[in-house]
């Protein structure tokens, strides 16, 4: 059986921008972010990865970066078919705009019907992602993966791999630097786990902590 874990990247910087990033190029992790790929690479340190495959994206490298710093003999590996949603005219635009738009109800509450000016449909978002996933999964037989790539994306891959439809992929819920297992075998798939991020949650654990220490010693 093929292991699969598809992870998240971290909080980037563009996030307070209220802009949708999409496939820009420059957009890096935050302070915050860089904090979440550290306790991420931490966390799968023990894992045993055979290979890491990352969206072409900043945000997505430098999350991956994180693992391969405990994994220095594996290949790390630029995947073209995990990249981000073409957003065609919406990228980079401000999405309290988009909300207004009459496409992004359809997105929201019917993204089969759903596409992007001169970007991508949601349903072939969904067949990209999932048919790389079938490719991997017979390149790597028996062994375990990491995918470092975008929410969206891993939701439909969830989604798909759950058998719920496209229409209700958004009810999943995929943190930054989460964690998501999918095991491909000859059979059925199976979801290990969905949305584990108690890496993150320790860290935010931490946080308080210190800043309950700081005030405490003020």
């Amino acid at each position: 059986m093929t292991q699969i874990l598809l992870i998240r990247h971290a909080i980037n910087e563009y996030v307070a921008t209220g802009r949708l990033a999409g496939r820009l190029d420059g957009v890096h992790l935050n302070d915050d972010g860089k904090l979440q790929a550290e306790a991420l690479g931490k966390r799968l340190a023990d894992a045993p990865l055979k290979h890491i495959y990352t969206s072409r994206l900043d945000r997505t490298q430098e999350t991956a970066q994180a693992i391969h710093t405990h994994h220095p003999d594996i290949p790390l590996e630029i995947n073209e078919g995990i990249l981000e949603v073409d957003y065609g005219d919406w990228q980079d635009m401000k999405i309290n705009e988009l909300r207004k738009r009459k496409m992004w109800e359809v997105i929201q509450e019917y993204p089969t019907r759903a596409y992007f000016p001169n970007g991508e449909s949601m349903r072939n978002v969904q067949n990209r992602v999932v048919d790389e996933i079938e490719r991997l999964r017979i390149k790597h037989p028996n062994d375990m993966i990491a995918l470092v790539f975008h929410a969206d994306l891993i939701k439909m891959t969830l989604a798909h791999y759950l058998g719920v439809h496209l229409d209700n992929f958004q009810r999943i819920v995929v943190s930054p630097a989460s964690i998501s297992t999918l095991i491909l075998g000859h059979s059925r798939p199976r979801i290990a786990h969905v949305n584990d991020t108690a890496h993150v949650q320790e860290l935010d654990r931490q946080k308080k902590k210190e800043k309950q220490n700081g005030k405490n010693s003020a």
